[in-house]
Parts: C-alpha cells; structure tokens; sequence
C-alpha cells in the first residue's frame, strides 16, 4: 500500500471515537449560523483534546487516554441511504486527485525506473469518509451515542423550559419505538446542557443568572454556559481570522451532512447549482410537526427527482465527478466563522475539555464499573458455570467448527439485556477510550459465547475488534491475530453478506499488515474483496495491492502493473476518469518499449480514450499516435478502429486551432533517406520508329559501377573542352539524386524545368491509407545571382504560386502493409534557393461502402470513387541525415554526420535544353554489321546551344561520318534500301588487281594524341538555336563479341552565353544491342619464296585469309557473300588474288569454310615518302562488279576506330625495362624485321530472309597483322583458363625476364631462296656424277648488319626425310662466313651432286644469322618455305 499521513497506531484510534448527539433550539442554531455553521460544525476543529486525560478502570487501576477525540454530531433519526453515501464517496475519491507538480518517488527495481506517487490521498479521503459515514449497527456500539449536549439560547424567553423540552424530544427519541435510529449505547445516556450566548448582541447578566439557575438545577458538572459571537460579521475584514472549518467541511464527511435552516447569507452561486446534487450543508430541509428538527429525513437521502441513470455506476458519470466541484464552488465565498475571535476559539476548546472531563469520561467510567459488576455476577452463576461443566464432562477442548459448517444464523438476534451484549458493550467502551488489554478479554469472551450460539454477525464483529485491539496492545504481549480477521472478513462476505463491514475489515487489516511489512499478505487481502458490486471500492484497492507489490523487499513491477491496470478499468467503470488514467499512466512505465506490442496498444488506447473524455486533446493524440506508429500485430478492424478513433480525436485538436501550424502526422511512414530528387523533365515515350534518348529517370535502378562510367566519360569531355584539365570547381552533373549520390554541394535546378521529389511512403497498418491533396512542402528566398548585390531578401511560403507552382495529387491510396512511392512535381518560376520542407496531406481511410437494409448506394452517389470517413489535414517533414564522416581523427572517434542537400536546390538561369532522338536505330545486330541510322538533336528550350560532343567508351560502334561524308544526307526514309557504303560500278575486266585509295586517318576525327573517345557532332553552324532541329546520319557496326551490348552515349552541349553556375549540360544514352555470330576471319601472312616484286624490289608476301560462317540463328541468314577484301596500310597493300576460282562471288553457307590467298606488295617509295605519316593506302580487291570505296565512310570510320582501339590496348601492355640498352636497340631491330603492320577488311553482304522477305546486310570485319608468320583473328580471343599446377613451395631462381629476343624473331632476320632448274636431264651412262648449278639468294631483312654462316652438311632431322628426298652432296665449300649489310641481297653459287636419277629436297643448306654486335647465333627458320624439290632424268 502506498504511504499514510498517519500510522496505524494514530488511524484506529481517530476511526473509533466517542459519538455525542447534539440537540439544539431554533435561536441557538441561528447564533450558530451566524458564523455558516451548525453547532456540531462549530465544535467539530477543536473536538481533539489537547491534553492527557485519564480514569480508572475496573480495578482501580489508573489508565491514561492519548490524543482523545469526540466526535460530535446533530441528531438524525432516519438512516443514511446506501446510494447516497456511494455517491459521497465517489465525489470524495473524484475530489482528491495528485497535487500539481508533487514530486514522485523513483522506485529503480532490475531495468525499470519508475515514477510513481508516494501517497494515495484519494485513498486515504475515501477511508476517512468511509468509517465515518457507516451507519450505526445492533451488534456493535462503537458509535453509539454515548452522550446528548441540549443547546439553547440565552437569549430565548425561557431557556429552562426550553432545556426542558429538548430534554423530553431526547428522551422520546431514544426510548420510543417510533424512533428505530439513531442508536444509543445504555439507556440512561449522558445529558449536558450547553447555554449558548452572543457576547455581541446579548445580555450577559441573565446569561449568567440563567446559567446559576442551571447548575442549581443541573449540577456543575452537567451544565456550561460558552460565550460565542464576541464580534459582528460586518467587521469581519477588519482582522484576519484564521478559518480551521474549512478542512472540515471541504472533505464532505458525513459529519457536515447535518440539518438546518439556510441563513440569510447564501452565495448567490448557489442558485446556479444542479438541482439534481445533494444538498451537502442540508440546508434546505424545513422546520415541520412543530419540531425544531426534522429527524425525518437523512441529509444523505437521495434525491427522489434524480432518476436511476444518475446513479454511481451508469453511464452519466461525470455529474458525480462534478458535483464535488459545485459544492466547491459554492463554499468558496463562504467566511466560516466571521463572528468569533480568537477568543472564542479558546472558549470552545475549554468547553469540549470541560465536557470531556467532566461530564463524558466520569460517565464511561461509571458505565464500565457498572457493566463489569453485571457481568462478574452474571458471569460466576450462569454461563460460564454451564460452559465449564461441558468440559469438564467432555474431557477434551470442543473442536472448533470451520466457517463453512456453520449455518446462516446471521439473524440471530439478542435483546438488548442479554448478557452476551453486555459484554460487547464493556469491551466497545474500553476500546474507545484506548483501555486495549481489557477490550482484548473482553472481545475474546464475547467471541466464544456468540461463536457457541453460532450467531456469527456478532462473532465477526468480536473478532474483528479482537484481532485490532490484540495489535493496539502496548507492548505487544500477543502477535497480531491475523486469522482473526480472516474468519471476520469471510463471515461479513460470505455469511452475513456485509461488503460494507467486509470492506472495513479489509481496511484496518491490510493497514496492520503493511505496517508490519507484510505486503503480500496485505495484498492478496485487498484483492479478496475486488467484486462486481463496487467498482470504486475494487478499484481503490487494486490500486493498493499494486502498491504493495512495488513496495515488496524486491519489488513486483509486472504484478504491480497489472493490477494498475485493473485498477484503471474499475476507476473507469466508476465514472473516476481521471484516477484511471493517472492508474493507466503508471502501468504504462512497465510495459512500455518490453515488447509487449497488444498490452501496449491496449493501455494507449485507454489513454487516448480517457484523455479525450477529460479533453486533454495532446495527450489523447499522442497515446493513439503510439498506437499506429509502433509496428502493430493488431488485427486489421482493430487497427480500423484505433485509425478512426485517432482521425476523430485529431480532428477535434485542429478544430480547436484552425490556424495554428499544421500537426506532424504519423502515418504513413517516410523512409526520408530513400528520397530521391529529380531535376528535369519526364522522358519522352517513343514516337514510332523515333525512339528518346533514354538519360536519367527514376524509373531506372541506382548502380554504381555506371554511375562511375558515366562521371568518368564526363570527366574525358570537360578535359578536352578545358585543353586536357578537369577544372578545380568541376562536380559531375546529377540529374537524380539518392542517398548513393554525393550529396554534399547545393544542387543546381534550371528555372522552367521541373524538380520532381520522389517520397517513400509505407503503410505499417493493415488497413489502407487514402491520402488526398498531397503536395510539398516548401520554402523560396528569390536570389540574383548575377553578383548585384540584392538588398531585399523575401521568405516565401506556399501561397505563392507564380514564384514556385505545386503540382497536387488528388488521391494516393497505400493498400495494407504496402511500401509505395510518389512523384510530386514543383516548377520554379523563378531565381533563387529554394528548401524542400515536407509533404503536405489530408490523412484519412476507407470505408468499404455498406449497404443499409439491403438496399443498395443511391443512385447519385459514385460508388467507385473511395468513400471517405474522416480526414485530417496535416505534414510530415523530410529530414535526411547526411552520410557519417570518417576523414580526420576527430571524425573517426565521435560521430559526425555531414550534410544532405538533396532537398536544398539553387534555381538557376535559363539553359539550353538538348532532346536526341534515334530513328531506325537497331536492336540486334550480326557482329561486324554496319547499318545506317539517323539522330535527331532538337533545343527545346530558349537558350541557342552550341559545343555538340558526344562521349562513348565503345568509339568502334559508331560514326557519324568524316569530312568525306556528305553533309546533307538523304532523309531517313528515302535511304532505307540504299547501301550503308559509297560504292563504285566497277569494270568486270579488272577484277583480279586492286583498286588503290588512300585517306588520312585525321579527316576521321583520329588524329594524333586526341580523344578517340570524344567525338564533335558536325552540326551545321556548330549551334542550334531555340527549337531547331536538326537529322545526321549515323553508321553503326556491330561489336564482334557476340551477346547483349550495353553502349552509353554521352552527349554534352554548352550554352552561347557563358553562366557562373553551370558551364555546361550533359545527356545520356544507353543503347542495348543485341548481336549474333556472323563470319570468324583468320589471317596470316608470310614472305613469298619470289625475291623479286614486278618492280625488281623485294619484299613481297603472301596473304593467307580464312573466313568461316558461324552464324546459327536458325534459318534467318541464308548465305553470305564476301564482296571485297580490302586493304589499308602505311606501308603495304593488297595487290592481287592468287587464287581466283571460276565462281566470281565467294559464298558461304551455314558453317561453310572458305580460304583466300592474296600477293601483297610494298607502296611505292614515292608515296610513302611523300605521304604524312597518318596516310594510310587502301586498296581494295573484288569479287563483284560493285567497288565499297574502302577510304570513304563509314568503311574507314570503323576501320580506324577499330585500329585505335587495338593500338589503345597494346599500349596498356607494359614495356620491359632492360639492363643493357645495346639488348633493347637488337630486341627491337630484329622485331622490327618480321613486323608488318598490314590491315585487311572483309566486306561481306548476308542474305536474310525475315517475313518472307529478303533483305540484305551489310557488314566488315578487321584484321590487323603485325608480325610475320603470326595468326591474327577478327574476333578476340578468348584467354585460356591456365590448367591446376602443383603448388611450388620454393622461388624460382631465374626471375629475370630474359632480354633476348625469340628464336622466331631471329629466324625472320634472313630470308633464303634457291634458284634451280625444275628438271635436269643427266647421261648417267656417261658419267656417274650429275652436276647441277644452284644459286642460294640470301636477303637481309632488317635494317642491321648481320653475320651469315651458311653450312651445307647434311644434318637430315629423321630418317623418313632420307627415304623420301634421297641423298645427295654439296660440292665445294661447306660452310660460308659472310656479312649482310641492312637489306642487302646476297647470292651463293653452290653446286649439288647427285649420283642417281629422283627427286630431291635441295632445301637442306642450314642458314645461322647473327646482328654483327651481338653474340647468339640463331638459324633462320625455313618452316614457311616450300620444299626445293629438283627432278634428275637419266638420258
């Protein structure tokens, strides 16, 4: 239980005083009333004795009585009703509520830190009032009347005969028949005259003659004249006198409920009181029967106009809770006691210590001597002779009978002689006056006798007093008896069906209990008596149990907060709102934030609910906002009902201050870091066959990796626009903002273009959300940003839509548990910094349209549009953390989060705005196809454009063209069947030689040390002014890895004018483009075994080229044609096709091989030397009647793009740094020796048949040769994975890399060649010897001197090559020394003899090269040359 004022030892005593009745005439209430007080009220502040008395007990012996108090009240002959004092008692408990601002005590018990209120003063109000308000009862006389004072006047006629009279009503009260209340304890009750006198309006001589008169006739010990009224009311404001009544009457007791006549100074406040209250002050009963009293009717009687519905527990409660308050409000302009001093406040102490002693206490004296001198006579002859006889005869103790064996003899009554009471009487009459052991023997004997007569009401009210005076005991001789008051309590409940005497059982004992710190004891006793009949009564003592739960040795904070919230649900139920909620409250503390999600939303919304009721608007809403924002396991009508409990509460809020801020509402959930920010306007959909650029959207997913590419190509194009470096103020353009992007900088926004927000919105209820009218939130100050100085600086709000237009949704609907975005649109109008604050919205749900008595929705209304229930206008606001910084050592060790400026854009000037669109653009392609496709640039903005550029990591994929192409192409329509190349008819003569061509590599936008990747876009006049539009055509190849191409453009344009903000904007691209196989093209090259060209030069070679179909798309592309093999070289150039066959157009079918052979020769030295060295010769062999010139786009766009990027990825392979530079200068000669750097282009034409119709692609492929002997391919290869090698555990001790050059690259530094005659006719009978002269030419082929040594030993390399070739000798010298300067020819005149006729291999002369200042010798390779097969014939 919570903490008392009083102890327990003060509390019983103060609950069980002596009771005197108060009789007076009309004139002494009216001197009374002068002061707005009856005269019981008027004693009622001094009624506590300020000094020890004392009396003897029975033996004699000297007893002495602390702190005694008499409680003194008007008489009332008819019973309280029940209802009434239920209703007392709930205006006391609604009256008494926490003091503002009273510091609660921190109870920390494991993880909980509770507030919670030390004291209970509600509690303890109400059980003041309870055990003063009891009704007197037969079987106990605790409050009994033990005494009468008759008051009358000194100022009536005759004021004996008036004492007289009262004295005679007295008496026919108590002892006629009539009167059944109120009770007397004997009946010779005490009798005090009081005469009363006004010391400012009476005489005081016949006061006190009259007051002689009455001792004379009343003795002094039975008679007091007390002096009141020493001043007039009308001076009352001269001194301040203190008003000890008011705390009194303020606590509504059952004391103050006293009958009299209203004075002449009623508040006029009272007229606006209900009528329906009860009259507290009794003021308005009226003098009948001649009475000066009306006994007739208790000032608790209720009402009879107040009809059922008023009662406690119906519905109307709050009449209850404000009656207290009227009451109140009546008594505050009421001056208690205006006409008495201080003075007098003495007289009336000295008065009650004068009755006390000498009239009241001499007279329980003599009562007790008298009621123990019956008793001891009647005691020795009867009873406890006959009891004593039992058992002795019984020969053992009588078993006691259990509670539940015993009858209902609840009815039992006894006269009021009878012995038994007697007995009760004694032991009620020492309790009184605090004489503890005797009232203990007492009790106890009275116990046994009514226990033996099984009149059980009496025995439970003898038990009940036993067990409290066993524990008032000084000293304590005997433990508390706590059965006692267990059987007492069981047999008030559950025997006699007395909640009321239950209840005050219950009270003093869990009172004796918790003073003996036996909390859960007291606890389980207070929850005994919870029952349906009081709601009050259980819920202030659940509330208790609670308390003593938390005030346990280890205190139970759940079972504490469980019985909290019962004592919550029965406060409620009672009408006491306010005491439930403060109960809801506490338990709140405990199962806040456990987990506990139902019991959480269960008390919230019992807060909302109460706090609505008592209008405490914020509270309400925030309890509900509990609700709905925790993440709720509610079913979805209970989360119905808690939304529109929640919209109805808010709703009320708002109403209160229409014009107040918008409230923040909790639904429906804003991830704000997913915002994303969109600068620009929507993508265009695709018109026909013109397809958008498809740049940023939010329809596309966040990646990093192309996030990255994209900044990467833009930081290419401004490096080249700023002469190679990327400015310090540079910052990638972000045209959608998220929180992957760097947010860090103010974004910039172009005034006119439209800024969209994208808001992550989610429904955590299962219910929908219907939000309408939802808009941002914003704020704009208007800013130049030209550099003047702007003196004014203007906020703006909302309104005003000419600067910043909003775009509104009308309706957006969020189903169940369901996370969806919206796009809201703001278009400044206006320069500037505008914030993006918020969203705002009117929250509301829907109603699935019900249909009343069948019928259906009326046929005006709209079914299909969402019936709205409620709405309710609010905001949330979007608040992004920025990312955490981690750069310097102070950011690392605390945590700092930098800005997001996503919602804080700049508005900037106008700005040129580019829209590219592609027409016939494709989506697969056969790889190496080229196709011819348009683009559109069109400026949809106001701003003339200049400083086209588009930017691609994949340059090969496309060109528009060089300066040979002719600016003003055809429309795209009227180009569609036309070739993508510029072609020649061309002589069916002159097939077999090559048409020769050459261009510069520089008119293709590749030239030295530039950007292959940036290409300008030739627009005519390099700008495009507002609205223009402008068609280039663009040729397209298809990459040579077959699969799904993702290729980004990057398109960046300036404006004319330059502008501080943005320097320039950018547009991107992706194309997907999907490619299938088409032809694999292998080539080699090799040295021809001719050592002259047709201009006596050396340096002929051959061209070996193998082209292979590997198309398997199923039967679309039937064949392919190659149309003409092309050449481009620097150097070098196709000269003719070795070997032509009959069938002009070389065909290849599905997975058909075929192999061509070419002579490629040397460019004259004229061109070469005259030539830049970017001129490039083409030449180009056909195998049809149409020439592809080869130099003209697109042919050379891609073959120079396709060169570009191959020379782009040698250069990446790391250069080997070598020790001796002497090494490199060899690497690089003999390398240079077997190097060619030969490009050859397929051109091929497939025939495709798609929808029964044939169509035809174009296509090329590249090979570029760079050494000699080395195979080269179109496609790339593919790395083989290297096979599992076993793990090597020691270094290799060789890790240099070797600085020497390949035996391959050696072997290329000569080339040999044997000259010879076919056949030579020889008479072996002649001459056994055949003779034959043969001439080795030896070439030098680098540019070196290079030592030769030529041996002509045969060294056959198997035996097989004996059998076949044969043997022959070399005549003369075996072995040649001879020194090649750089591309010298040198020729051997050697002699072979042959002694048989055959055939022979005269290839076997073995030919060893070194650089003259070199030492390894390597022997020359003669893999590549033919067999020198000579035919001997005999003759």
């Amino acid at each position: 239980m919570a903490q008392c004022v009083q102890s327990v030892q003060e509390l019983i005593p103060d609950s069980f005083v002596p009771c005197v009745a108060a009789l007076c005439s009309d004139e002494a209430e009216r001197l009374t009333r002068l002061n707005h007080l009856s005269f019981a009220e008027l004693l009622r502040p001094f009624s506590r004795l300020t000094s020890e008395v004392h009396m003897r007990d029975p033996n004699n012996q000297l007893h002495v009585i602390k702190n005694l108090k008499i409680a003194v009240s008007n008489i009332i002959t008819q019973p309280p009703h029940p209802g009434a004092i239920r209703k007392l008692l709930s205006d006391v408990v609604s009256g008494s509520q926490p003091a503002e601002g009273l510091v609660a005590n921190v109870i920390t018990a494991g993880d909980y830190d509770l507030n919670i209120s030390a004291t209970t003063p509600w509690f303890e109000s109400y059980r003041e009032t309870f055990l003063q308000s009891m009704p007197a009862s037969d079987h106990e006389f605790l409050n009994h009347y033990l005494a009468c004072m008759l008051v009358a006047s000194s100022s009536e006629a005759e004021p004996v005969e008036q004492f007289s009279k009262l004295s005679q009503e007295q008496h026919r009260i108590q002892h006629n028949s009539d009167y059944s209340y109120p009770k007397w304890f004997i009946p010779n009750t005490l009798k005090y005259y009081v005469l009363l006198h006004d010391v400012s309006a009476g005489d005081e001589q016949r006061a006190e003659s009259i007051y002689e008169e009455m001792k004379q006739k009343y003795g002094t010990q039975g008679c007091y004249l007390l002096k009141i009224n020493s001043r007039t009311s009308n001076r009352a404001s001269d001194e301040q006198i203190p008003d000890p009544w008011s705390q009194y009457l303020q606590k509504n007791s059952i004391q103050n409920q006293e009958s009299y006549e209203d004075g002449p100074c009623t508040v006029t406040s009272n007229k606006n009181s209900d009528s329906n209250l009860l009259s507290l002050d009794g003021l308005d009963n009226e003098v009948k029967d001649g009475l000066p009293n009306n006994f007739r009717v208790h000032p608790l009687q209720l009402d009879p106009s107040s009809d059922s519905s008023n009662s406690i527990d119906g519905p109307d409660h709050v009449k209850s809770a404000s009656s207290l308050h009227e009451t109140k409000k009546t008594n505050t302009g009421i001056i208690h006691g205006a006409c008495l001093t201080l003075t007098d406040h003495d007289r009336i102490r000295q008065f009650i210590q004068e009755f006390t002693f000498r009239g009241l206490l001499p007279h329980i004296e003599k009562t007790i001597r008298q009621l123990n001198d019956q008793l001891i006579s009647r005691k020795g002859l009867s009873r406890s002779l006959f009891s004593a006889t039992k058992k002795w005869f019984s020969g053992s103790k009588v078993p006691e009978k259990s509670i539940n064996d015993l009858k209902n003899t609840s009815g039992l009554l006894y006269p009021p002689e009878a012995p038994e009471l007697q007995i009760r009487k004694m032991a009620d009459l020492c309790f009184l006056v605090q004489h503890y052991d005797l009232a203990y023997n007492c009790y106890h004997t009275a116990k046994k006798d009514f226990l033996n007569d099984q009149a059980m009401l009496y025995a439970a009210g003898a038990l009940e007093m036993a067990a409290v005076s066993a524990f008032l005991q000084p000293g304590a001789p005997r433990p508390y008896p706590a059965h006692y008051m267990d059987t007492a309590i069981q047999t008030y409940r559950d025997i006699c069906k007395n909640m009321v005497l239950a209840e005050r059982c219950v009270l003093l004992s869990a009172e004796i209990l918790k003073s003996q710190s036996k909390y859960s004891e007291a606890a389980a006793l207070l929850i005994r008596l919870t029952s349906e009949d009081s709601d009050l009564r259980s819920a202030l003592l659940l509330e208790q149990a609670a308390h003593c739960f938390i005030n346990m040795k280890s205190p139970m904070v759940r079972k504490y907060a469980f019985h909290m919230i019962l004592a919550g649900h029965r406060f409620s139920k009672a009408g006491q709102k306010k005491h439930a909620l403060r109960c809801y409250c506490q338990a709140m503390q405990v199962y806040k934030g456990k987990g506990w999600s139902l019991a959480e939303d269960h008390i919230n919304f019992t807060i909302g609910r109460q706090s609505y009721t008592l209008r405490q608007l914020d509270n309400a809403v925030s309890a509900f906002r509990h609700i709905l924002i925790n993440e709720s396991k509610q079913s979805a009508a209970q989360q119905g009902a808690f939304l529109r409990e929640y919209l109805y509460v808010y709703k009320n809020v708002s109403q209160l201050s229409p014009d107040g801020p918008l409230p923040q509402l909790p639904l429906p959930y804003i991830n704000s870091s997913a915002t994303r920010v969109f600068f620009g306007h929507d993508r265009r959909p695709a018109d026909g066959e013109k397809q958008a650029a498809t740049h940023v959207s939010l329809d596309q997913e966040y990646d990093y990796e192309s996030s990255q590419q994209w900044r990467e190509l833009e930081e290419q194009v401004v490096a080249l626009v700023n002469k190679g470096v990327i400015p310090s103020n540079f910052h990638p353009t972000q045209y959608c903002l998220n929180s992957y992007s760097d947010n860090s900088k103010f974004p910039l926004a172009v005034v006119e273009e439209p800024i969209t927000v994208e808001v992550a919105f989610r429904n955590p209820l299962k219910v929908p959300l219907l939000l309408t009218d939802l808009s941002l939130l914003w704020k704009f100050q208007p800013k130049d940003f030209s550099g003047k100085n702007n003196e004014e600086v203007k906020e703006l709000v909302t309104s005003e839509p000419e600067m910043i237009g909003t775009e509104v949704i009308s309706e957006f609907l969020i189903n169940s548990e369901e996370s969806k975005v919206a796009r809201l649109k703001l278009f400044p109008h206006h320069i500037g910094e505008l914030h993006i604050l918020g969203v705002v919205y009117n929250l509301g749900t829907i109603q699935s349209s019900m249909t009343v008595d069948g019928i259906g929705a009326p046929p005006g209304c709209h079914t299909e549009k969402h019936s709205l229930s409620m709405l309710v206008r609010g905001r949330q606001d979007l608040e992004i953390q920025g990312p955490r910084l981690n750069n310097t050592k102070e950011e690392k060790t605390s945590i700092k989060y930098g800005p997001d400026r996503r919602l804080d854009p700049i508005i900037t000037e106008e700005m040129p705005l580019l829209e590219v669109f592609f027409i016939h653009f494709p989506t697969g392609l056969l790889c190496g196809e080229i196709r011819k496709a348009y683009v559109e640039f069109v400026n949809v903005s106001k701003c003339p454009l200049t400083g086209l550029k588009v930017v691609s990591k994949r340059p090969e994929f496309f060109t528009f063209g060089g300066n040979t192409a002719v600016l003003t192409p055809l429309s795209p329509s009227a180009s569609e069947n036309c070739s993508a190349y510029k072609t020649a008819v061309t002589d069916a003569a002159s097939v077999c030689t090559a048409f020769t061509s050459s261009a510069s590599s520089v008119d293709f936008g590749i030239g030295v040390g530039s950007h292959p990747e940036v290409i300008p876009v030739p627009l005519p006049d390099t700008v495009l002014l507002p609205g223009a539009s402008v068609q280039l055509p663009m040729w397209l190849r298809g990459p040579d890895e077959e699969g799904v191409h993702e290729i980004n453009f990057l398109f960046y344009y300036e404006s004319v004018k330059k502008l501080p903000k943005i320097r320039h904007r950018i547009l991107r691209h992706t194309a997907v483009i999907c490619t299938s196989r088409s032809l694999n093209v292998r080539a080699t090259v090799c040295r021809s075994n001719s050592l002259e060209d047709e201009e006596g030069r050396g340096g002929n070679m051959l061209v070996f080229v193998d082209v292979e179909n590997v198309n398997t798309s199923e039967a679309s592309v039937k064949e392919f044609h190659i149309v003409q093999v092309s050449s481009s070289s620097k150097h070098w150039k196709l000269h003719k096709s070795v070997n032509l066959s009959e069938n002009k157009d070389a065909k290849l079918g599905s997975r058909e091989k075929g192999k061509f052979c070419f002579k490629a020769i040397r460019c004259k030295e004229k061109e070469v030397a005259t030539q830049s060295s970017e001129k490039y010769t083409f030449a180009d062999i056909i195998f049809g009647n149409e020439q592809i010139i080869s130099s003209a786009s697109p042919c050379a766009d891609f073959f120079y793009r396709s060169l570009s990027s191959e020379l782009k990825k040698s250069q990446v392979q790391p250069s080997v740094h070598t020790e001796k530079h002497s090494a490199a200068d060899a690497v690089r000669l003999i390398q240079k020796c077997s190097a060619v750097d030969l490009n050859v282009v397929i051109l091929w034409k497939a025939y495709v048949v798609e929808d029964s119709k044939q169509l035809i692609l174009e296509g090329q492929h590249h090979i570029i040769l760079h050494t000699i002997g080395k195979e080269a391919f179109s496609y790339p290869q593919k790395q083989e994975p290297p096979e599992m090698e076993l793990l090597k555990f020691f270094r290799s001790e060789n890790t240099t890399v070797s600085s020497r050059p390949s035996v391959e690259q050696f072997s290329n530094l000569i080339k040999t060649s044997l000259h010879y005659p076919e056949s030579f006719n020889h008479p072996f009978h002649q001459k056994s010897l055949c003779l034959v002269p043969v001439t080795l030419l030896l070439s030098n082929c680098s540019e070196a001197d290079v030592d030769v040594i030529v041996d002509l030993r045969h060294k056959p390399t198997s035996p097989e090559s004996l059998e076949i070739h044969g043997s022959f000798t070399w005549l003369g010298q075996t072995q040649y020394k001879l020194r090649l300067k750089g591309e010298e020819i040198h020729s051997l005149q050697l002699k072979a003899c042959f002694v048989h006729t055959g055939v022979y291999n005269l290839g076997t002369p073995r030919v060893f090269a070194k650089l003259s200042d070199q030492l390894t010798v390597v022997e020359t390779s003669q893999q590549n040359s033919m067999p020198a097969l000579i035919i001997i014939n005999n003759v």
